[in-house]
Order: structure tokens, then C-alpha cells, then sequence
């Protein structure tokens, strides 16, 4: 029987929320929190230890975090790494790639992680690990272990892994060749394509092409003195209570409030974020939303004016689907007074 080790973050570790994502690594023998349901879809391996550790201190101590893990393990013997799934949590999706390609380099074991399409894990670690394609949110749990422990299985089972469509990973940049039937060679599969294309029908390139939309730069303002300025936040400041249920992560939508003409107190304003301490926001919501600023700048004649709402969301999870409406939405509100730009403040 094969050994297994698996890593996962404070929250799924059952140690706690943000209140406890500064927490130091650990390592627990046998199986904690999901770990638990994905040993029971393994074929030929069993997860032995569970490594445990804060989102906030490995981002914020990953020597030393790299270090403390590499302990750990230096001394067990395994064969394969698993961490996550990740689904679009940043901070842990990160991590997860992190600590998959230190131990894959230095242990020489495989390793396997999963996240959402656009967690910025993704894009930092798709080349040098497995990366399964993830759900968006916890509520995915089940269904990404499935996909974990499938692929763990062919692992475990030194059975040959195919390329990232067929297996479910985010392509890794690498080629290969493989044989095809001679009715299947290059010129007659262009040939099917062209043909498909000009159909309007529906066909697959062979060298996809992953394409962002470009965001173009606005014309700088030449005269900030006389300029029409907006404010925006995404960190998540709000009236107490939360009267928009503005969501902590993932949010469609955002709300707008006045903006005060000289401050936001605490106990009347607080954060609702689901990415970080809220704390010092909560002490001083002006951190986010620095009224004081603004009216001192506008007072000063630095701004010309000040949009009389600031708008608010959270970027914690938010995909870019909902970002993009979100933000066309709210540059309706400011087409109507005639804004030039937006101060953006962010977790």
C-alpha cells in the first residue's frame, strides 16, 4: 500500500477561520478534515499524515513555513503529495502550488493540487505540477476530491497519464507525440477543421491560443485640479450589519452609500470581507475609505469634485464575469455625473 501525504489550510485543518490563518505549520498523524473523504476513494494508497497550515503565515513566512514542512517530511517515508483542493481561494491556492513544487523538487514524488480556473495559483505553478481543474467554492468539495483521487489513483497505479484535456489538468506547456491511424494525419485533421470552421459548425484547434481581453489606458487627465473624481472600494466596507448582504466572497453585486463629509465611525461602518483581519478596518474604516483624504484634496483645490456616493463590493473570489458587470454597471452611475476617474481601494 502506498503512503500519501496531504497538505490543507487552518480553515480545513478545523482550527479555525481568519481569526486563525496566521497559524504556524503542523503535522498530524493519519487523516484531518477533507482528507478524511478523499482516503476513502483511494485505490493502492492510504494518506498517512495531514500538514496543516495557516494561508496567512505561509504567505507571509514561506521560508520558514518551507522549512518547518521539510522537517516534517524529511524523516517519512511517502509517494505521492496532495494539497487543497484550493478552489479560488487566492492566499491558499498559492500556497497549495507552493508547497506542491518544493516537495515534488526536493522529494522527488509527484505531486497534485486543485483550484479554480482563475485562481492566481493557476497561472503561477500550471507548469511545473498537476493542477486539476476546481470548483469556485467549498460547496464543490466533493466533487473536486473525486476528481483528486481519481487522477491520484492512476498515480498510485503507475498507469500512463494523458494529456491535460483528457485528464482534467491545466496544460502545462509541454508536448508530446503520439501515433495517430493514418486516416488521421495533419493535413486531413487542418483540412476537417477549415471545412468545419467555414460550416459555422463547431470544431476543436489543436494549439489553442488563451486569449485575456486587453483593458485599454485611458487618456491621462491633464488639469487634476478641475477633474470629477469617484471612489470605489473592494474591500468590502459597509453600513453595520450589512443591510446589501453584500457577499464575503464570490459577490455579484456591490452597493452604493453616501459618502460622509468627514468621516466613517466605527461601530456605524465595518468590513465584511471574507480575505483578511478585519480588525484595523473595523477600528477605522477610513483605512479603506479615507473620507479625510478625499475632502482635504477637494478643500485643497487638488480634485476639482468629489461624487457625492462611494461604491462598494468585494474582490474576494469575485470571478471576472461578475467583475466586468459589476464595474460597467457602476461606470453607469458615474456616466451620469460626469466622472473622469475612480480612486480604487482594495484588501
Amino acid at each position: 500500500m502506498k503512503k500519501i501525504v496531504m497538505y490543507i489550510n487552518q480553515f480545513y485543518g478545523g482550527i479555525g477561520g481568519e481569526e486563525m490563518a496566521n497559524t504556524a505549520p503542523s503535522i498530524a498523524e493519519g487523516m484531518v478534515g477533507p482528507a478524511v473523504a478523499l482516503n476513502s476513494m483511494l485505490q493502492g494508497g492510504q494518506i498517512t499524515h495531514t500538514v496543516i497550515c495557516g494561508d496567512d503565515y505561509m504567505n507571509e513566512h514561506e521560508e520558514d513555513s518551507i522549512s518547518v514542512i521539510d522537517g516534517f517530511l524529511k524523516d517519512l517515508e511517502f509517494d505521492l503529495f496532495i494539497a487543497g483542493p484550493a478552489f479560488f481561494a487566492g492566499r491558499y491556492g498559492v500556497n497549495c502550488g507552493r508547497i506542491c513544487r518544493y516537495v515534488q523538487n526536493n522529494f522527488h514524488v509527484p505531486a497534485v493540487t486543485c483550484m479554480y480556473e482563475e485562481s492566481p495559483g493557476v497561472d503561477m505553478y500550471r507548469s511545473d505540477i498537476y493542477i486539476l481543474r476546481g470548483g469556485h467554492s467549498g460547496a464543490s468539495m466533493r466533487k473536486d476530491l473525486k476528481k483528486v483521487s481519481g487522477f491520484a489513483n492512476k498515480l498510485l497505479n503507475d498507469e500512463p497519464i494523458l494529456w491535460a484535456d483528457a485528464e482534467g489538468y491545466f496544460p502545462r506547456g509541454i508536448r508530446s507525440q503520439i501515433i495517430l491511424p493514418a486516416d488521421q494525419t495533419a493535413d486531413k485533421r487542418a483540412i476537417d477543421m477549415l471545412l468545419k470552421k467555414l460550416k459555422g459548425e463547431p470544431f476543436e484547434s489543436e494549439l489553442p491560443i488563451e486569449l485575456l481581453e486587453p483593458v485599454p489606458v485611458p487618456p491621462a487627465i491633464e488639469d487634476i485640479s478641475k477633474a470629477r473624481i469617484a471612489f470605489i472600494c473592494t474591500g468590502g466596507i459597509v453600513p453595520a450589519k450589512n443591510p446589501d448582504r453584500i457577499n464575503s466572497a464570490g459577490a455579484t453585486h456591490f452597493a452604493s452609500y453616501d459618502l460622509p463629509e468627514k468621516e466613517l465611525k466605527a461601530g456605524e461602518w465595518e468590513s465584511i470581507h471574507g480575505g483578511y483581519d478585519h480588525t484595523y478596518a473595523n477600528a477605522d474604516p477610513m483605512v479603506f475609505v479615507p473620507v479625510d483624504a478625499l475632502r482635504r484634496l477637494e478643500g485643497e483645490g487638488k480634485i476639482g469634485y468629489l461624487h457625492p456616493y462611494f461604491y462598494s463590493t468585494t474582490g474576494n473570489l469575485t470571478n471576472l464575469k461578475d467583475a466586468r458587470r459589476m464595474a460597467n454597471e457602476i461606470v453607469e452611475f458615474l456616466g451620469k455625473d460626469n466622472i473622469q476617474a475612480a480612486v480604487l481601494t482594495s484588501a
